[in-house]
């Protein structure tokens, strides 16, 4: 246990380094050559990976290097969903098991060995940072009223709306017990406040759901409070269980929090740009759900009146007809708002290899900066 009161940290909103949210840049809606979804799809890895001919990033480093761990991981997460009420189980392990990437406890569990924790506290908060992520996965798919995730039914499509949200709030407690059994007040703090303004981020996102009038500096608020904390929980939690400086500790805050904003803009992307199949969900969720995310913020304010109606009608008034998506995304395209949004993802992930230049040269640093080029060029 650890001593004393720990300061609750402050909830952190974004703002955005470099001004790069606040620059306005006006672009001519020139001829775009991609025109279709298949060659979006390749500007999403030619706009990552600048040389072609070699491997493409994945996962593979990372996953070999915490395999051992995360199994532990695995293991913590079948116990601590297991429930006397016979639903809780089953609905918690339908999306649980439909796999995911278990990047957020795969990096907790990286950024443990980075800093050089021999310890068993990991696993059990890397069990708890995905419980957080399940939960809130589950609630997402209820207010988007979302049918499928990562290829399989979603919870609320198969038990309805109710049974998804008390499993989803169950998870919540659950890591909640998992975060109090370690005994460190600043984790708890740590995690509790990742909690808190997740929740927040999940409510902005709602005043801004079928708003076309959003700004970047908006959206990216949004996207810090509702993907990037939980990233940057995770990766700083690293730091503090095994006890390092605290410039360590704020240098994996950042890259986690970097990250994780480059991870939502490139899946902002690929809600256009992938097909089903690929991405393992419903692509064009985004559009039919009215969500305005950063293709559609730029592309908005960089079109004509008549587009700029196009987009009130499809997104704030839902009015959407047959057509209508693929219009979106070749106005994207002509006014190259899917390529921007992945240099913007660009400029994140580099900002998030700069964090890491404090630590030495290791196997698992490099494995943690694979994870970054991963982020910045997947397709699913």
């Amino acid at each position: 246990m650890s001593n004393g009161g720990v300061e609750e940290p402050a909830a952190r909103f974004y703002a955005p380094p470099l001004g790069a949210a606040r620059q306005v840049r006006r672009f001519a809606p020139g001829c775009n050559a991609l025109s279709t979804r298949e060659a979006s799809l390749a500007t999403v890895v030619d706009l990552n990976d600048k040389r072609n001919d070699g491997p493409k990033p994945s996962l593979n480093l990372i996953q070999t290097l915490v395999a051992e761990d995360l199994g532990r991981v695995n293991t913590v997460i079948l116990k601590q969903m297991d429930s006397s009420v016979a639903l809780i189980p089953q609905l918690a392990g339908h999306i649980i098991a439909a796999g995911g990437k278990r990047l957020r406890p795969m990096l907790l569990l990286g950024a443990a060995k980075l800093c050089g924790y021999a310890g068993e506290r990991q696993v059990g908060l890397a069990a708890a940072v995905e419980f957080i992520h399940t939960a809130t996965l589950l609630h997402d798919d209820v207010v988007d009223n979302s049918d499928l995730r990562r290829g399989l039914s979603t919870a609320n499509s198969l038990w309805g709306n109710k049974p998804s949200v008390l499993v989803g709030d169950f998870l919540f407690s659950r890591s909640f017990q998992l975060m109090v059994r370690d005994g460190s007040l600043e984790v708890l703090a740590i995690l509790s406040n990742a909690s808190a303004v997740i929740a927040e981020g999940e409510v902005m996102q709602l005043t801004t759901a079928n708003d076309t009038s959003t700004s970047e500096t908006a959206y990216l608020e949004v996207i810090t409070a509702k993907t990037a904390t939980l990233f940057a929980a995770a990766t700083r939690l690293g730091s503090v269980v095994a006890n390092r400086p605290k410039v360590e500790e704020e240098a994996l805050d950042a890259f986690g929090l970097n990250l994780g904003i480059a991870f939502q803009l490139t899946d902002d992307v690929l809600d256009y740009a992938a097909d089903t199949t690929t991405m393992g969900k419903d692509t064009g969720d985004d559009f039919r759900e009215g969500k305005v995310t950063l293709p559609v913020v730029l592309a908005y304010r960089r079109g004509d009146a008549e587009e700029q109606a196009f987009w009130r009608r499809t997104l704030e008034e839902l009015e959407q007809g047959d057509g209508d998506l693929a219009r979106a995304t070749a106005l994207m395209e002509g006014h190259g708002a899917l390529s921007d949004t992945l240099k913007r993802a660009r400029h994140y992930t580099q900002l998030a290899r700069d964090s890491l230049d404090i630590f030495p040269s290791s196997e698992i640093k490099d494995a943690l900066l694979q994870v970054v080029a991963f982020c910045a060029a997947r397709t699913y």
